[in-house]
């Protein structure tokens, strides 16, 4: 009897120690120190356990010009975190009967067109969440980013046929944005709504999202919202706020920690709200959304020891100690997010940034994650820390030989014959581009998407490298060209410098002819 008690004392301790909730004093130490390692103007914390919210809370300033606290109802774009609404509403669709998950897309949007014919024939609207297209990471992204250009739903969905794959069809996880924009235009097709009309009236008014839009620009009140910032030459700066709405079903909301609590509680209750007497969306396609469907690769390790990793619909899905981990990232220039979702421990976290370390959010959920999963947590902001300076530098490294070689190009005085490169050059997806010479310059300027312009300098032999006019794309890159017999270029193929450029400027994927 005394060794069944002290057994039993064992186990309560350890049940104990494995689901303790980290105090709020530890979440502010961590965020706290996330803000000053990763350089993060503003952080807002939200965790819902068992159905409650027990923090939301600000930490840091709106924005460093005004210095303008940081709180619970702060809104931030919540960027990628938005798919798994895109996913909701298609859900809603299903179930209402309108839709199935294996209708094909032409079906729906006869315009729809993939580079190979069977594809495009087979496409579904499960395959349009997925990311197993058979395109490359973030494929045809440069018609969409950066803020600015004027492409349509319509021009993606037809120019998705002159982007060549890189897998067969359905073989491979390649994370990409624009079959979700594709997504956002079946919605609009089947329910009659645009996008934002049917997240905001379908989602957000019946969780009581009161201050979330489907959209920057439909914010009714734009009085707390945060700013984006970039570190450039070591230095944090504000910068201009992508608002474009073509990217909306990809990538759009914004909303803030209370709002987003909300959202969870309904995740984690399979689809139920209003103290469980309504359904946003059915158990049955809940699951679908929650079930794997794209492999991704995994190495198992400490300290979660995951066994497998896969895409559902709109959610990465992976096991971290053993529970089923739900969870979503999102960036935007000067803005990223993560919501993650423990569904057996009825666990949810979120954390918004306005900044783009990704570093800082995933030391905050790790911890907090770590507590309730009842593993000894690492210092993950150390951790992170060190991981993101070992990056930058061997980025830096890279970087810097490419300008000081065109900084020693200019002082021994090498010079390039300007026409053999001014001119008219086109590209099947992305368009039309200007390479000009201007005062003794040759500019880069993009007809579609304006703010890809820059100025032109010489590398190597056939090659030149362009220094974007914006210094906080950090995406600066290559030009590759080909000459014919007179030495005149007829060609261009581009990647870029820096392996820290965001996947979205997909300049590898380009392929210029002269006009």
């Amino acid at each position: 009897m005394k060794k069944y008690s002290i057994s039993l004392l064992v186990l309560l301790a350890f049940s104990i120690h494995s689901f303790a909730q980290i105090s709020n004093e530890e979440v502010d130490n961590v965020v706290n120190r996330a803000l000053t390692a990763f350089n993060v103007p503003g952080i807002a914390v939200a965790i819902v356990k068992d159905g409650k919210v027990i923090l939301a809370k600000g930490y840091g300033v709106k924005s460093i010009q005004t210095n303008e606290k940081v709180d619970a109802n702060s809104l931030f774009g919540i960027a990628s975190n938005s798919k798994a609404f895109t996913t909701a509403a298609l859900g809603i669709l299903v179930d209402e009967g309108k839709i199935k998950w294996g209708d094909k897309v032409i079906a729906y949007l006869p315009t729809f067109k993939m580079y190979n014919d069977y594809v495009t024939n087979e496409f579904t609207i499960r395959d349009l969440l997925t990311h197993r297209s058979g395109l490359g990471l973030g494929a045809g992204d440069l018609m969409i980013w950066p803020d600015g250009s004027n492409f349509t739903a319509q021009d993606i969905t037809q120019n998705l046929q002159y982007l060549k794959p890189v897998s067969a069809f359905r073989t491979q996880y390649d994370y990409d944005n624009l079959l979700y924009i594709v997504a956002g235009e079946v919605i609009h097709k089947v329910s009659g709504l645009s996008w934002c009309d049917f997240i905001e009236s379908r989602i957000m008014k019946p969780l009581d999202m009161k201050n979330s839009a489907g959209s920057f620009v439909r914010l009714k009140d734009t009085s707390n919202v945060i700013a984006p910032h970039v570190p450039i030459d070591g230095k944090l700066k504000v910068i201009s706020r992508y608002k474009n709405q073509i990217l909306d079903a990809a990538g759009g909301i914004y909303s803030n920690v209370n709002d987003m609590s909300k959202w969870i509680i309904m995740q984690l209750n399979n689809g139920k709200y209003g103290n469980d007497k309504l359904q946003l969306f059915s158990e049955k396609e809940h699951n679908e959304m929650w079930s794997p469907q794209t492999i991704i690769p995994i190495n198992t390790k400490p300290p979660y020891n995951s066994h497998f990793s896969s895409y559902g619909l709109g959610w990465f899905l992976s096991d971290v100690k053993g529970y089923k981990q739900v969870t979503h990232t999102g960036g935007l220039e000067g803005i990223v997010t993560q919501v993650t979702l423990l569904p057996e421990l009825n666990l949810g976290i979120v954390v918004l940034t306005n900044q783009q370390s990704g570093a800082a959010f995933s030391a905050i959920t790790n911890t907090i994650k770590d507590s309730y999963l009842g593993i000894k947590s690492e210092d993950y902001v150390t951790v992170y820390s060190n991981r993101v300076k070992a990056s930058e530098e061997s980025a830096d490294k890279v970087t810097d030989e490419v300008w000081a070689t065109v900084a020693k190009n200019k002082k021994e005085n090498i010079k390039i014959d300007f026409n053999n490169y001014v001119g008219t050059y086109k590209d099947n997806w992305l368009g039309e581009i200007m390479i000009s010479e201007k005062k003794g310059k040759l500019l880069f300027a993009c007809k579609r998407s304006p703010q890809l312009s820059g100025e032109l300098f010489f590398y190597k032999d056939k090659n030149l490298v362009v220094k974007w006019n914006n210094a906080y794309f950090h995406a600066d890159a290559h030009l590759f060209f080909e000459y014919d017999a007179a030495g005149k270029a007829i060609a261009i193929k581009m990647k870029p410098i820096s392996e820290l450029t965001d996947f979205s400027y997909d300049f590898q994927d380009l392929d210029f002819k002269r006009e």
